[in-house]
């Protein structure tokens, strides 16, 4: 792994180390602007600018989270392999609508610097200009149809691409089954003392266990297709033309790994597709809604139903529900440990993100029919 680690010196101030990254990654120019870009839950961004006496070129110079990531290496081969895919089935792309990251003189797209337990892990890529991302749909449907068209040509494009050539770059991330035994293996170990501030929440997932399992008991059974996703389906990954909100380009390929389609569209409907963000903290207002639910499910069945098989059809529903079951133990786990995965603004946040996400979660069980009902209204 530090193979091509590079000594460095961590005392240099952030703008003299984006340079030099910069210069390792063969960009040329003078870094003349950066900015430390505030959102997101994992790794660390900024945005850079040089000039190299012609013209001002702008990049993305991205941290990753090695807490996180345990084998960046193989994360970052499995993005190369993805996006150069995409390029050679679609050669006439504009740049706008390309994710490229830059790669080194020893040919790789990515930087270690230094080694051991101070050791970090960068990587470089283009900047799309005159574009925009969207933390939250912010309850436009119009979003939430082009986000849905987005990920779900996303799938198309990796219809075709064999998963099994991909690591999965956090195992076990969407194995539900797993994720319950790591979470009440953890509930019991209680490292800090604070399962005593989340008895109900504890009790709720123990009373949903068996639901969890329902997707790995399918695909146990074969009846689901394994793909490639991207696991991270928000719609903040995608970046829209400024002007005409046309769907760009899809980001953060980090998760890209082997799993099913309906995790990618359960977990659009889990974020966007609701009456309030996340880490709402009054749980009666954590509603599914679902205008938003049949505006995505109009935008991403418009690109996939063409390839997806009934059986995923059929499990789109019970994806959006299991994922936020899932991610509501997730955001438990991590308070219960003490916040080492998910990026925090306060102490409760965790646990307050846990009760928001039942409550979504609760509220999608009540509309499961609905949301069937709306799936084959848009075949």
């Amino acid at each position: 792994m530090v193979k091509y680690a590079v000594q460095w010196d961590s005392t240099v101030d952030i703008k003299e180390k984006l340079a030099y990254i910069c210069k390792q990654f063969r960009i040329p120019g003078e870094l003349i602007l950066y900015r430390l870009i505030p959102n997101g839950h994992i790794n660390t961004a900024y945005y850079v600018a040089l000039y190299d006496g012609t013209e001002v070129r702008q990049y993305l110079v991205q941290r990753v989270n090695w807490y996180v990531f345990k084998d960046p290496v193989s994360m970052m081969n499995n993005i190369d392999l993805i996006t150069r895919h995409i390029m050679d089935k679609e050669r006439t792309l504009e740049r706008r609508r390309r994710l490229h990251f830059h790669h080194t003189s020893e040919g790789n797209n990515y930087l270690i610097l230094g080694e051991g337990e101070d050791r970090e892990f960068w990587r470089l890529y283009n900047y799309i200009e005159n574009s925009v991302s969207f933390e939250t749909a912010d309850g436009n449907a119009d979003v939430l149809r082009m986000s849905g068209k987005a990920f779900g040509k996303f799938n198309r494009q990796l219809q075709d691409f064999d998963a099994s050539l991909l690591v999965e770059s956090i195992p076990h991330f969407h194995d539900t089954v797993y994720r319950m035994d790591t979470f009440f293996q953890t509930v019991e170990e209680d490292p800090l003392g604070r399962t005593a501030d989340a008895v109900q929440e504890i009790a709720a997932i123990r009373e949903y266990r068996d639901f969890a399992g329902t997707l790995c008991r399918q695909i146990d059974r074969g009846e689901l297709p394994i793909r490639v996703t991207h696991n991270d389906t928000k719609t903040n990954n995608i970046l829209f033309d400024r002007d005409t909100l046309d769907p760009l380009v899809i980001i953060d390929l980090d998760t890209c790994m082997p799993g099913l389609a309906c995790y990618d569209f359960g977990d659009t409907i889990r974020f966007a597709a609701c009456t309030a963000e996340e880490d709402e903290r009054d749980c009666s207002r954590m509603k599914l809604d679902l205008g938003l639910f049949r505006a995505y499910a109009e935008g991403y069945l418009s690109e996939a139903k063409s390839f997806l098989t009934a059986s995923e059809l059929d499990s789109l529903a019970t994806g959006a529900a299991v994922i936020t079951l899932e991610l509501s133990s997730r955001f438990l786990a991590d308070y219960l440990v003490g916040d080492k995965y998910f990026r925090v603004d306060y102490p409760e946040h965790n646990l307050v993100r846990a009760r928001a996400q039942l409550a979504l979660f609760r509220d999608m069980l009540l509309h499961m029919e609905d949301m069937r009902a709306i799936i084959r209204d848009c075949l």
